[in-house]
């Protein structure tokens, strides 16, 4: 009898948690109504969708928020092997919320908005992102904090926002291939994408066009002229282009568009009068900053900076595969994140 009433008092408990609790890598939607935004616009219908991966604890403090990279979704972070039992994120020992971003295809974005459709889809920023994750964990989910935050590449710009944003809601943050703000370089890149996109505008398959064209674009960014010189024979090239384009024509170029506007916006340091220092006064969180050193689409240096100013534990990546050194090097990214989180500041648990 007794281990019948254990047994009710567990089942009550478990119906009582938020419904994502109880899924495990199923996609979900947190409906947030609207979503006003930092250009004065406010996205309607607004919807967020998201993944779980292992067990919320009872104490419910064991949930580490994962942001995606750009056209990236929470599917692929699991699929790709960045979530799991000994991943990057340890869904055995951690409740991992995988978010999907705006403009990505599955959150709300402009080629899923029945009422703010393609180009007329308001416009984003990186702050507006972590603005509705935070929504997302505190009035969907029901959590006070979080244990931790990360992200890999536009993830990781997220996973330094918080950290200003939101002092004190996370233990730690783990931030791979991301910037704090962005360079010049960074801004040209970004643009010359931009542009591309806004030229095909009104042009019929114009989307398609687009993206075409920025795969090269892209490549020429992604990888360190070492890597491609040594993988591609330059009478492969077109081949090469062509498998690349099969993957980026599948991204829609209105989505793609509104997620490079949001990270052109990224810089932790303008509610701080533009002071690393200021803004570094503020976080509470520890870090671990991975950057990679010929990252060319990625900048390092801000990075660099910020985590000299965090007195943050770092990792430089020093392969030849540019920002996609993430891929390359993932063995080396999830080793330095377990020790990171083997070790345990003063009062966190």
């Amino acid at each position: 009898m007794k281990s019948i009433r254990i047994l009710a008092v567990l089942i009550s408990a478990l119906l009582l948690l938020p419904g994502s609790v109880r899924a495990d890598g199923e996609l979900q939607y947190a409906d947030l109504g609207e979503c006003n935004l930092e250009s004065g616009q406010t996205i309607r219908d607004c919807r967020v969708g998201y993944r779980t991966f292992g067990t919320l604890n009872l104490e419910k403090s064991n949930t580490v928020l994962f942001a995606t990279w750009l056209s990236g979704t929470s599917e692929d972070l699991a699929s790709l092997g960045y979530i799991g039992p000994g991943k990057m994120a340890d869904s055995s020992k951690y409740f991992i919320v995988a978010v999907d971003a705006f403009g990505n295809g599955v959150s709300s974005s402009p080629s899923n908005s029945k009422s703010q459709p393609g180009e007329t889809f308001p416009r984003f920023s990186a702050r507006d992102l972590v603005a509705a994750q935070h929504r997302l964990v505190t009035d969907h989910l029901g959590l006070s904090r979080l244990k931790g935050v990360m992200g890999i590449s536009m993830g990781a710009f997220n996973a330094f926002q918080w950290s200003v944003s939101h002092p004190g809601s996370a233990d730690w943050v783990v931030a791979v291939v991301g910037t704090p703000r962005q360079t010049a370089y960074d801004l040209l890149l970004w643009q010359a994408q931009l542009d591309i996109i806004r030229s095909t505008r009104g042009i019929e398959g114009g989307g398609l066009k687009a993206m075409k064209a920025i795969t090269a674009v892209h490549n020429l960014n992604a990888w360190t002229p070492a890597n491609l010189n040594a993988r591609i024979r330059p009478e492969a090239m077109p081949q090469f282009l062509a498998e690349s384009e099969k993957i980026i024509t599948t991204y829609d170029a209105e989505n793609w568009a509104s997620q490079v506007e949001a990270i052109m916006s990224q810089d932790v340091y303008r509610s701080f009068r533009n002071s690393p220092e200021e803004a570094a006064r503020t976080v509470k969180a520890r870090n671990l900053v991975i950057w990679a050193k010929e990252d060319r689409m990625v900048q390092p240096g801000p990075a660099r900076e910020w985590a000299r100013f965090l007195g943050a534990e770092t990792l430089e990546l020093a392969g030849d595969c540019g920002h996609f050194s993430f891929i390359c090097e993932k063995e080396s990214i999830q080793a330095a994140v377990a020790a990171f989180l083997a070790t345990k500041r003063n009062g966190e648990r």
